[in-house]
C-alpha cells in the first residue's frame, strides 16, 4: 500500500514499512481513491505445512513465462543463488513457474515524483474524519481478538489498529499484485537490486515454510504484504500464528495474524506498555528552538519547569524521558515525545507516519484533533529545491554532509545555524522562505 510520508520536513511516498527512502525513493502521485483507501517479536515455533509433492512436479514442467530473454537468464543466475540460500529446487519451480517480467512494476519504481507533501496534508487524509470512523468500527469489530493481542504483547491495541488503517484502509486495499514477480522484476531490472533479490528469496522461504502458495503470496508492487504490509524479510523474523493454525497468515480476510505480527514487531523494538507515542504540547513564549530535538531529552516534569505544558495548561504526567519535536517549524503543532515515538518509527522512519498512526490512534481512543493550527501558506518543496538549500548552505560555510535532498538531522541543524546567523527564526525547516533568505 503505498502511503506520503514524512522525510525531515516534507512528505515522500513510501511503499514498504521499515524500508528508508534511500532504499526505495518516491513513486508517483497517482491515487485518486476515496480517503479510506488513501495513505494507506518472532512467535513460538510452529509444525507448518509444505507444498504437496504433486504440486510441484506439475509446476517443474512448466515453462518459465516471460518475454523478456534478459530476464529469462537472469532468472536461470538467480536460481543458483537461492539455492545456495537454501531455496529447494522444487520450492523454485513452483513459485516461478508463472512468473513474467512486470513492466508496470519499473515504470512505478522509476516514474518518481519530484514534488511533494506538507505534513498538515498528510494528515488531513491520514487522520481524516472517514478514517476515524471506519478505524472505530474496525476496533469495535475485532474487539476480541484485540484485547487478546494486547494482552499478550502489552502493545496498545489502538496503535496495531492505526497501523492497519494507514497501512492497507483496515485490511481494504492489501494490494493484489503477485509478490514472486514483483520482487524478481525488481532484482532484475529496478534501481536497487541486491536489496529486492533478498525479499525475493525471503519470500521463497515463506513459500517453502508452507504458510502460503506462490499464487496467494500478493501486495503492493514493491513487495510490502497482507494487512499491515510487512516486507519478506519483517515477515520471517516477526510474524506470528496468533489463531494457532499452524500458518502466519497475513494475506486472509482474517486479519488476526497480521495484527498480532504487528504486535509483536512492536514489542521486539522495545514497546513500553503505558506510555503514549507523544502529547500535543504548548511552548512557552521565548523557548530556545534549537532545543526542540531529538537528542535533547528530559522528564516531563523538567520540562514543565521550562514552561512546556499540554494543550490543556497542565504539565504532561511523567511517562519518561522525553523530547520536543517541531514537525513543521515554529508555527505548527509541538509534540513531547517519548520512547514509544521511536518503536514505532523502526516500522517507517518517516516522523509524519509515526505522528499520523499516534494520533489516529488517539482519535480512535476519543481524543481530539491537534488542536495547533499548521503553516499552510507554505508551500511544499521538491527535491531539487531541497538540494540548493543544502548546496547554498554548503557554500556559506554550514555543515552540510552531502546533497542528497533528505532533510535529516545534519541538514536541520545547518539551517538552524544560518537561521541563527540570520536572525531568523531557527527552527530548521525547510521553506520556500529559507530558499530565498539563503541567496544564489
Amino acid at each position: 500500500m503505498m502511503h506520503w510520508i514524512r522525510k525531515g520536513a516534507t512528505l515522500l511516498l513510501l511503499a514498504v514499512p521499515g524500508v528508508t527512502l534511500a532504499e526505495l525513493g518516491n513513486a508517483p502521485e497517482s491515487d485518486t481513491r476515496p480517503d479510506d483507501l488513501r495513505v494507506a517479536a518472532t512467535g513460538p515455533a510452529v509444525q507448518r505445512p509444505v507444498l504437496r509433492p504433486e504440486g510441484l512436479q506439475k509446476a517443474r514442467v512448466q515453462q518459465v513465462a516471460t518475454s523478456d530473454p534478459g530476464f529469462r537468464n537472469w532468472i536461470k543466475g538467480f536460481r543458483s543463488r537461492a539455492v545456495a540460500a537454501g531455496i529447494r529446487r522444487n520450492t523454485l519451480d513452483a513459485a516461478f513457474a508463472e512468473v513474467q517480467y512486470d513492466h508496470s512494476v519499473i515504470k512505478l519504481d522509476r516514474n518518481q515524483s519530484e514534488f511533494n507533501k506538507q505534513i498538515w496534508d498528510y494528515l488531513d487524509t491520514a487522520v481524516s474524519s472517514a478514517r476515524v470512523a471506519n478505524g472505530r468500527k474496525a476496533m469495535a469489530r475485532h474487539s476480541a481478538t484485540l484485547d487478546r493481542i494486547e494482552t499478550r504483547y502489552g502493545v496498545d491495541k489502538a496503535v496495531v489498529t492505526a497501523i492497519w488503517g494507514l497501512e492497507s484502509a483496515f485490511g481494504a486495499a492489501r494490494g493484489n499484485n503477485p509478490l514472486i514477480a514483483s520482487l524478481a522484476t525488481l532484482a532484475y531490472d529496478g534501481r536497487r537490486g541486491p536489496f529486492f533479490e533478498e525479499q525475493l528469496i525471503a519470500a521463497l522461504k515463506i513459500v517453502q515454510s508452507g504458510d502460503v502458495v506462490p499464487r496467494a503470496m500478493t501486495g503492493s508492487w514493491a513487495g510490502a504484504m497482507g494487512h499491515t504490509q510487512f516486507m519478506p524479510t519483517s515477515y520471517l523474523t516477526h510474524a506470528v500464528d496468533f489463531t494457532g493454525d499452524g500458518r502466519r497468515d497475513l494475506w486472509s480476510d482474517d486479519p488476526t495474524d497480521a495484527l498480532a505480527s504487528t504486535a509483536a514487531y512492536l514489542k521486539h523494538f522495545g514497546w513500553k506498555k503505558g506510555q503514549p507515542w507523544g502529547v500535543e504540547v504548548r511552548l512557552p513564549k521565548g523557548f530556545d528552538l534549537v532545543r526542540a530535538r531529538r537528542s535533547l531529552t528530559r522528564s516531563p516534569a523538567a520540562w514543565a519547569a521550562e514552561g512546556i505544558r499540554d494543550v490543556q495548561g497542565r504539565a504532561v504526567p511523567n511517562y519518561g524521558k522525553a523530547a520536543i519535536l517541531l514537525p513543521a517549524g515554529a508555527s505548527g503543532a509541538a509534540f513531547m515525545i517519548f520512547d514509544n515515538f521511536a518503536v514505532i518509527e523502526r516500522y517507517n522512519k518517516a516522523d509524519a507516519y509515526v505522528i499520523g498512526v499516534g494520533h489516529l490512534s488517539d482519535r480512535l481512543k476519543g481524543g481530539p484533533a491537534i488542536q495547533a493550527v499548521w503553516p499552510r501558506q507554505h508551500r511544499a518543496i521538491s527535491s531539487s529545491q531541497r538540494k540548493e538549500i543544502q548546496r547554498r548552505l554548503q557554500r556559506k560555510g554550514f555543515a552540510v554532509e552531502k546533497i542528497d535532498g533528505i532533510i535529516g538531522p545534519n541538514t536541520i541543524d545547518a539551517i538552524r545555524a544560518f537561521q541563527k546567523s540570520a536572525g531568523l527564526s531557527a527552527d530548521g525547516f525547510p521553506t520556500q522562505d529559507l530558499l530565498k533568505a539563503l541567496g544564489g
